[in-house]
């Protein structure tokens, strides 16, 4: 049994601080005006759908006690729905689309939302805790470092510039930007306040205005956590090879910290047609991989090229790769990895322009590529991301 995706939905994303245009508006909020666009979009019956997974990384204060449940409540789609909240870090918008196929592709479920939200403005990053990153039990054995060095020891490893990495935020923003111009981000909404009214009709991180000399002149964001912290050292005890971390990554090559959420509508074949609805994509193939936890961000090239491998297919049979940029350095790696140019990947700019909402960016990412393969009448496309702790997730769609 085939599961397709049958639409997708996004809000803006705004700047995830006290400044954002976002930070009076709840992730309830947020994911209950996705999942009720989603609705009045396909005229859907909501009875028919049978449950709610969103992924949310901070699940404590505002976004506790299944936010994913608290959502479908506050929708309009009926007190049958039930909701489930899962967490694989940067990965759950991703994980809750794939959960959601092979619940489908199994015959247990007929039609279900799956996507994430996150409002970093309320519930900071690390608000939650927890042993990987708090008990030294747990993070000296494992050399366990902030994801920034992380990211500096790719570069470090590899040999990847600060003139690299600059280089790619600059290409990203002008993406992006080019992007918004043009009306490209179709699955966007913009999130309304109690009247109706538009709070932020646009994504609100996006600088058209960045220059590679603006971004030459930003000082590195983890030196001296690197030195002063002792995570240099402790990861350079890990990979001996690499003398010195050279510190490249900053505010303006690292992904913004934003407020947002998205959803997916996924079924089988027989549900749509009864419901009138037309599938967009189908579900072709997903994988997972587990990485190093000190180095971390890697995970990308090994769970995309595991996907391919379960879909029968190579890199070159892909029209158009989402990679989230959570680091430069990250994605130049992974471009490295899988084989592919930089012409067919993010062609619309990615995180480090419009922002990373930790559970929702995998779901937005499935947006984006959906969007973008029909405006240019393409076929296949590869979401993927890498995960804290050292995990990768990828998924591979094809156009219906």
């Amino acid at each position: 049994m085939e599961a397709y995706i049958y639409d997708a939905v996004r809000t803006v994303r705004g700047k995830g601080n006290r400044k954002g245009a976002l930070i009076g508006v709840t992730p309830t909020e947020l994911a209950t005006q996705t999942l009720n666009s989603l609705r009045e979009r396909n005229n859907l019956e909501t009875e028919k759908v049978e449950d709610v997974i969103l992924g949310c990384v901070g699940q404590v204060m505002d976004q506790a006690a299944n936010i994913a449940k608290t959502a479908a409540q506050q929708s309009k789609y009926g007190d049958h729905l039930c909701g489930v909240t899962l967490n694989r870090f940067c990965g759950s918008g991703l994980e809750s689309i794939n959960q959601a196929a092979a619940y489908v592709k199994s015959g247990f479920r007929n039609l279900m939302v799956a996507g994430g939200v996150e409002s970093m403005s309320r519930v900071k990053m690390g608000s939650d805790g927890g042993g990987m990153f708090m008990d030294p039990a747990v993070a000296i054995p494992g050399h366990i470092v902030p994801q920034g060095i992380s990211a500096d020891l790719i570069a470090s490893k590899y040999g990847y510039s600060r003139e690299d990495v600059d280089a790619f935020a600059f290409e990203s923003q002008m993406r992006a930007s080019k992007a918004e111009q043009a009306g490209y981000f179709k699955s966007r909404i913009s999130v309304k306040d109690i009247n109706g009214l538009s709070m932020l009709d646009k994504d609100e991180n996006v600088r058209p205005s960045t220059t590679k000399e603006g971004l030459a002149s930003l000082n590195p964001s983890f030196a001296m956590m690197g030195s002063m912290a002792g995570f240099d050292a402790v990861a350079i005890d890990r990979y001996p090879e690499v003398e010195e971390i050279t510190h490249v990554h900053h505010a303006g090559n690292s992904s913004a910290i934003v407020d947002g959420a998205a959803v997916t509508l996924i079924g089988n074949e027989e549900i749509g047609k009864s419901l009138g609805l037309k599938p967009r994509f189908r579900i072709r193939a997903n994988a997972i991989q587990g990485t190093d936890p000190t180095i971390m961000l890697t995970g990308i090239g090994p769970a995309s090229l595991k996907a391919l491998k379960q879909a029968g297919m190579n890199p070159s049979d892909i029209d158009l790769f989402e990679i989230n940029e959570a680091f430069a350095a990250v994605v130049i790696k992974a471009m490295d990895d899988i084989g592919v140019d930089h012409s067919k990947v993010n062609v619309n700019g990615g995180a480090i322009a419009l922002g990373h909402p930790l559970g929702a960016t995998g779901t937005m990412l499935m947006g984006t590529i959906m969007d973008e393969l029909e405006r240019r009448d393409l076929n296949t496309g590869l979401v993927t991301l890498c995960i804290g702790g050292g995990m990768g997730i990828a998924t591979i769609i094809e156009r219906v």
